[in-house]
């Protein structure tokens, strides 16, 4: 039975990050592949003058590329900072348009509901502290893509978008997939994605000229779109125009940094194997690039958590690579064979 998807994110045009687009498409393509049921996709308010606003136009391109019409929401635009935060909060609010949204697919939904984070946690967070018995009936579990499993002094990325809200999604009484983007997040001048795998983070890097080529000329568009930072308005029109191939080959010589695609495959029931192919969960011959290895975690105010590996059932779960040394072309490789199956 296909699963219930929910994504959030912080997708943006002009963009912050582009790795965004690429995990949007992934959902796509699960979808479009009837994987998944893409129930909602709930985007991050801006937060710097130096992105854009919430990339509607990256949805409904791929929503026309598939035949879709997955709907989309707005995240709240303020920082939570406590439960009393949580409390000023009124369903009523027009401020809780995406959260409000989020909570009408939980509760309409037949089958229990995937929900992968991927931006800030704010949104989920408080869907989760205004529900709780409702996240417990209907929610299958949490993709949580943040944070560091090894904390330093300095809070991962999506961790630092609202600490007190990335602390509140340990609390929410359904199952958690934690997925730290690293094992230490890198201090400047280390910024420069001088990024490092470890056995338990998610990060991983490829060219983009690895995977572009070989996609449908629509959807080479839709990412030179994002990657180019497109002014033209006409995000339809733009799916039609001849592609721009100089653009192809300008973008296809970058690096682009990935964290959630094993996640997003997960959820649909699917594993990366360590030869890079895509396989059910239920394959019993598989070698798995990845595994959810149960832990205890606590996780303070300020975002740094204390985990440890269990044998107890505790509903929490840690990304854990199996094969390090394969992990990067593997997951490489089945990004590809993924995306490659859009129209």
């Amino acid at each position: 039975m296909k699963v219930n998807v929910i994504h959030q994110t912080d997708l943006f045009h002009y963009h912050c990050d582009p790795d965004d687009h690429f995990d949007l498409a992934c959902q796509y393509a699960l979808s479009y592949n009837e994987a998944i049921n893409l129930k909602g996709i709930l985007i991050d308010y801006p937060r710097n003058p130096d992105y854009g606003d919430p990339s509607i136009q990256a949805v409904n391109q791929l929503n026309y590329i598939t035949g879709k019409s997955v709907p989309v929401g707005v995240g709240v635009s303020k920082m939570i900072h406590s439960e009393d935060d949580y409390l000023n909060f009124k369903t009523s609010d027009t401020e809780l348009s995406g959260v409000n949204m989020v909570l009408r697919i939980l509760e309409e939904a037949d089958e229990p509901v995937v929900i992968h984070i991927v931006g800030s946690c704010r949104d989920i967070a408080i869907a989760g502290f205004m529900r709780p018995n409702l996240f417990k009936l209907k929610c299958k579990g949490i993709y949580l893509n943040a944070g560091a499993s090894k904390d330093m002094e300095k809070l991962e990325y999506n961790v630092s978008l609202d600490p007190f809200s990335y602390r509140g999604i340990f609390n929410i009484p359904c199952p958690i997939y934690w997925m730290p983007c690293f094992e230490i997040y890198p201090k400047p001048p280390a910024m420069d994605y001088e990024f490092t795998k470890g056995e338990y983070s998610t990060y991983y890097k490829f060219r983009q000229d690895e995977i572009l080529p070989y996609l449908s000329d629509k959807v080479q568009k839709y990412f030179l779109y994002a990657l180019g930072k497109v002014t033209d308005q006409r995000w339809l029109s733009y799916l039609e125009l001849s592609k721009n191939d100089d653009m192809l080959q300008y973008y296809g010589k970058q690096y682009r940094n990935m964290w959630c695609t094993g996640g997003i495959l997960h959820a649909a029931g699917k594993i990366v194997t360590t030869e890079g192919n895509i396989e059910s969960l239920n394959t019993a011959s598989i070698s798995p690039l990845y595994s959810y290895e149960p832990i205890n975690i606590t996780c303070d105010e300020k975002g740094f958590t204390k985990w440890s590996l269990t044998d107890e059932n505790t509903n929490r779960f840690i990304f854990r690579i199996n094969d390090l040394d394969n992990y990067q072309d593997a997951m490489t490789r089945a990004m590809k064979t993924l995306l490659s199956t859009l129209p």
